[in-house]
């Protein structure tokens, strides 16, 4: 059921569509072989080809269809073994061509679906219109001179993975939920690294509102929106502007807008464009791109476990909750480490020492798992000295902390610091003993009916033993002595 958004008119329905632009995984561009790394010096990545002289020819570059096939596959969408790259006509000053070389009425990839997760735990499947290929512009800086604008042509020619949903999301939650489903596909296979603020992937925003049931509202387009944060604002505050401006008696103008994450608001920037104004035609330089069924099988068989596959297996192998699995897929190097530090030992103790101690921590410090002072077999290391009860859960968590800070071992730290668990049933009933002979008041209460000073006796037996009796132990032999 989708979320409305109460007016003074009544109930509202969002109604968004999405258009995210990835830029592809590769050494070189799309049409030229001009290098892609991002940082470089403004202008020290630019070909003859980039910057549009006269006479140079455009040459397709095989790795980024390669790459865009496999995120077709990766989207369970169809494969195109034809297509055909078009010219979208438009002047902007970091645009040397004058048209951008694009895919319009024929893209290498169609129709396919990316499945979501909600916060109440419902799936739902988002369809994805189509996924093209085209190069990127350039980049017009204005901060440079305080009358100039300076263009730096390292980015023209990237090669870009325009992947077009249908107007399938309701509301912010679903957009950032797809918005970040995408990004961890691309990922996982490969062919994008997803890094919004570097400008490696960004997203126009399609929204729109209606009365439930109606025909669709008139649109407005966010465009070039760089975070999933940024995705959820703007959508919060163009929703209300629109149902605003409605019931107000106004219209909504079918336009472009940019989000100003300073004012937290969206502002106009252009009347938007049909297609018919790009005067798109077939680009006389390239022929249509052709591509064998077989080539598109090979790709198939070399493609990684998905994070669907990977989550739905975590659950059954491992018997993991559908929260954690899904809090350990989210990076296919987080889940590699999981997996590492798992093996042959207790997967749901590993889990929770991942996602709670681990991933806590490393959150703190914004590090991300390729950054873990602990590597994933001594994490493991640490588990298996919790499950032989050689430490117990609490000196276990000053172990990790000594582990976090100094990369060490846990067995080497239990060994150097004297923390091994006192299983020895003699030693443990010495120092109840003990506690009990300090404590008379306590134990005479605590006979006449007091059961809650029981807790009392287990931290006293605790304490002297500085934290190193077995729990189980102490709470089994304190029962028949206080008996």
């Amino acid at each position: 059921m989708a979320k409305l958004t109460k007016g003074e008119t009544g109930e509202w329905e969002t109604v968004i569509g999405m258009e995210v632009h990835a830029q592809v995984i590769a050494k070189s561009k799309l049409f030229s072989g001009s290098a892609t790394t991002f940082g470089a010096e403004p202008n020290a990545q630019v070909s003859l080809v980039d910057a549009a002289m006269p006479g140079m020819l455009p040459v397709l570059n095989e790795h980024v269809v390669e790459q865009a096939v496999r995120t077709g596959l990766g989207i369970n969408a169809k494969i195109n073994l034809h297509s055909v790259f078009a010219r979208k006509n438009y002047f902007y000053a970091d645009l040397p061509q004058g048209y951008q070389i694009s895919q319009f009425e024929d893209p290498i990839v169609g129709t396919g679906t990316i499945e979501i997760d909600l916060p109440d735990g419902t799936i739902k499947e988002i369809g994805v219109t189509r996924l093209h290929l085209e190069q990127d512009a350039g980049k017009s800086l204005h901060d440079q001179h305080p009358t100039k604008s300076y263009v730096d042509l390292n980015r023209s020619g990237c090669a870009l993975m325009e992947i077009v949903s249908e107007p399938d999301i309701r509301g912010p939650e679903e957009a950032t939920a797809y918005l970040s489903k995408l990004r961890m596909i691309l990922r996982y296979l490969g062919t994008c690294d997803g890094n919004m603020d570097e400008g490696s992937m960004r997203a126009d925003v399609n929204i729109s509102v209606r009365k439930p049931g109606d025909e669709l509202g008139t649109r407005a387009e966010i465009k070039n929106v760089n975070s999933v944060k940024a995705v959820q604002q703007c959508i919060d505050y163009e929703v209300r502007r629109q149902i605003d401006l409605i019931e107000e008696g106004g219209t909504v103008k079918q336009e472009t807008r940019l989000w100003d994450p300073a004012k937290m608001e969206t502002r106009s920037m252009r009347s938007k464009e049909d297609a018919h104004d790009y005067r798109y035609f077939p680009d006389p330089d390239l022929l249509p791109l052709e591509i064998k069924h077989e080539w598109v099988e090979e790709i198939k068989q070399t493609l990684p476990e998905l994070p669907d596959q990977k989550k739905h297996r975590f659950m059954k192998s491992y018997d993991l909750s559908a929260y954690d699995s899904s809090v350990l897929i989210s990076e296919r190097a987080r889940a590699d480490f999981f997996e590492t530090a798992a093996k042959g030992r207790n997967a749901k103790l590993t889990a929770n020492w991942v996602i709670n101690e681990l991933l806590g921590g490393l959150n703190k410090e914004n590090k991300n798992i390729k950054d873990s002072p602990i590597k994933a077999e001594q994490l493991g290391g640490l588990i298996e000295l919790i499950s032989d009860n050689t430490i117990s859960g609490k000196i276990a968590k000053d172990v990790f902390a000594t582990m976090y800070e100094t990369g060490q071992d846990a067995a080497a730290i239990v060994e150097e610091k004297g923390l091994k668990q006192v299983t020895d049933t003699g030693a443990i009933e010495k120092i109840i003993d003990e506690v009990i002979a300090e404590n008379p008041d306590n134990v005479a209460a605590y006979q006449g009916g007091k059961d809650k000073l029981f807790g009392f006796f287990v931290g006293q037996v605790m304490k002297k033993s500085q934290g190193k009796a077995n729990p189980a132990a102490v709470n089994e032999l304190l029962k028949k002595k206080l008996k």
